[in-house]
């Protein structure tokens, strides 16, 4: 049976070993998606977005929006980078099930995974977040809209800020039809609120931005890369899942999120830490040897950026 799952995967090009890119044009000209939801397992879909930054033709739809088919209901993994994206979603749902959508997750504050709740709330539907998640909401959402509405113009049309109607702190858990999911904190990492969904039973984590493996991890100001290596090796880890949907990128599997997530980190770390000892500075700083990691999409716009605010965090350790 796993065998079988994963030569699936293989063959969809959604395996381990498959890679995106950034130059790749949009998959899916007839919606506003990206490319068109796939079956990762039974019950589990995702759409996967550009392993890019957010631009018009992507319609902002650069991370994964997942929904889990539960017998019962409907739960999306992610709201979307606009209305009209959570609206193309949602005529996806509606081609795969009659059933309703009954809950919609943010996997943490960022647009892509919040500015589409407009959408939902219109529905009815209720919006889940962790409480960090929220109050980055509550705090820069209106800036965060004025962002992709300056990169998604028209199609940002009917997309306004909504803030989430339900919280959790470290752990909440979803009976719905035939599926219990768990929606966990697991501690820090990329961003404030950073939510990974786990369904035990199935094996499978939906883990937002805890995880990358195709695109160059952003890492923010605020972003404790310590901490963040920390929660991934530790509870992350420990579910011990054997598939894998990240943030962004394709579906995979532990290993090869490991490789390029926690050891991507660590390895600047020490990059960055060897700089310091030899009293580098941080104009310095951004020229450390990163090209092991030059082959990952978004390398070019990233990698300096994440030695300097390494080098940052770093300099008052």
């Amino acid at each position: 049976m796993t065998r079988a799952l994963l030569a699936a995967l293989a063959t969809l090009g959604i395996g381990a070993g498959a890679q995106a890119s950034e130059d790749i044009a949009n998959k899916y000209p007839a919606s506003e998606l990206y490319d068109k939801p796939v079956e990762v397992i039974p019950h589990v879909f995702s759409a996967i977005g550009a392993t890019a930054p957010p631009t018009y033709e992507n319609a902002g739809h650069n991370n994964n929006l997942s929904f889990i088919v539960t017998g019962d209901g409907v739960i999306v993994v992610n709201g979307g980078a606009s209305a009209r994206l959570a609206e193309a979603l949602h005529d996806e749902i509606r081609a795969v099930t009659d059933q309703p959508v009954k809950l919609v997750i943010n996997e943490n504050g960022q647009g892509h995974a919040m500015l589409g709740n407009s959408y939902w709330a219109d529905q009815g539907v209720e919006i889940l977040a962790h409480e960090d998640a929220i109050a980055e909401i509550e705090e820069n959402g209106d800036f965060i809209l004025q962002d992709m509405q300056r990169y998604n113009r028209d199609r940002a049309e009917g997309t306004r800020v909504v803030v989430p109607t339900r919280s959790f702190s470290d752990r909440g858990v979803i009976e719905m039809g035939d599926v219990t999911v768990e929606v966990l904190h697991l501690g820090p990492a990329h961003s404030a609120g950073d939510t990974q969904v786990w369904i035990p039973e199935w094996d499978i984590v939906i883990a937002g931005d805890m995880a990358f493996h195709e695109r160059m991890p952003p890492i923010f100001s605020e972003t404790d890369t310590d901490g963040w290596i920390e929660t991934f090796e530790g509870p992350f880890t420990d579910l011990g899942a054997l598939y894998v949907i990240p943030g962004h990128g394709h579906p995979t599997n532990m290993a090869q999120v490991q490789r390029y997530t926690a050891d991507y980190v660590r390895d600047l770390r020490e990059k960055i830490a060897a700089h310091l000892e030899e009293g580098g500075d941080l104009a310095g700083a951004y020229y450390v040897d990163q090209s092991a990691w030059a082959h990952l999409d978004t390398f070019e716009e990233l990698a300096t950026r994440n030695a300097g605010r390494v080098f940052e965090e770093m300099e008052w350790e």
